[in-house]
């Protein structure tokens, strides 16, 4: 093996840097005589936190900028909440291996309340997403939704800072920095469909650099990749970024892949819902098969309003 040094690509808040030091600390155990290094990036997504994210564009504002610094060589490889990875990627570049699924789930944190079924008439819940947003309002159609931007630390001030009853967070980011016992409710997937590829680590490298590609393969998970394939195909499919209320949800079930799917309006008063499984070779294709599927049955005219 030739390569003696990786220099990792991460943004620089407390759940990035945590999940770049997981991956850096993987692959030391792996490869003890490879020196690895993290360089720290400020993407767009970290730098415009008074705006809603909808408003601002989709999830490349949290990549492309160290997407850049690979294509440039500043950097080897990159660590990602998968969530935030558009399903298009620039020429040159590929997701090398996703790690093994933590928990996709959303996380209510609540208190004073604990769950959603207690939270008061009318009650203010904190959320940046779109998705978790339209599925609160369809299962509660009385509470407040207040726009919640910023890393995590700062959202779980803002509960107190902004007067908010609960808000809602992903359990995977909250169980990685060790602030679990904060979950009050995860709230179970027929109130909130996650987003695609929630809960998985994405590790972005360069599609030429085939040393670096096959010294990654290690912390690649078949199963959730198979998964988040399905998922990235869905929401490819249906053109879904951060800006549109769309939750979805694969797994394997008795060596069958199951995808679960909503496509939502803003309101949550609209909602097509939907199913599909098969087999999990064939992942993109019952992606795609369900979005198509969903968006002939009521889907594009929910997402045509939107737009």
């Amino acid at each position: 093996m030739k390569r003696k040094k990786l220099v990792i690509g991460t943004r620089s808040s407390k759940l990035a840097l945590w999940q770049a030091n997981y991956i850096a600390e993987c692959i030391r155990t792996e490869y003890p005589e490879i020196e690895v290094s993290l360089l720290h990036i400020m993407t767009t997504g970290d730098k415009i936190l008074d705006v809603p994210l909808a408003r601002i564009g989709g999830k490349g504002l949290f990549t492309k900028e160290i997407e850049n610094a690979m294509l440039s060589g500043e950097i080897d490889l990159a660590v990602h909440s998968l969530k935030d990875m558009p399903t298009q990627l620039p020429p040159g570049l590929l997701l090398a291996a996703i790690t093994d699924r933590v928990d996709p789930g959303d996380a209510l944190i609540s208190p004073k309340y604990g769950a959603i079924d207690n939270l008061p008439q009318g009650a203010k819940v904190g959320t940046s997403s779109l998705r978790r947003k339209a599925q609160l309002l369809k299962y509660r159609p009385d509470l407040r939704i207040s726009d919640l931007r910023g890393n995590l630390d700062t959202r779980l001030k803002k509960m107190d800072t902004e007067e908010l009853d609960a808000i809602i967070l992903a359990v995977a980011g909250l169980r990685r920095l060790g602030w679990q016992d904060l979950i009050t409710q995860v709230l179970p997937n027929d109130i909130c469909l996650p987003a695609v590829g929630q809960g998985a680590l994405a590790i972005e490298a360069r599609t030429n650099d085939q040393e670096v590609r096959t010294m990654l393969e290690f912390l690649n998970h078949q199963e959730t990749r198979w998964a988040v394939e399905a998922e990235r195909a869905y929401l490819a499919e249906v053109e879904g970024g951060c800006q549109i209320p769309i939750g979805v949800y694969g797994y394997i079930e008795k060596d069958s892949l199951v995808l679960e799917a909503a496509i939502l309006s803003v309101d949550g008063k609209q909602q097509i819902r939907q199913t599909i499984s098969g087999n999990p070779l064939e992942a993109m294709q019952l992606g795609r098969a369900l979005a198509q599927e969903m968006l002939d049955k009521g889907g594009r005219e929910i997402l045509q309003e939107l737009q």
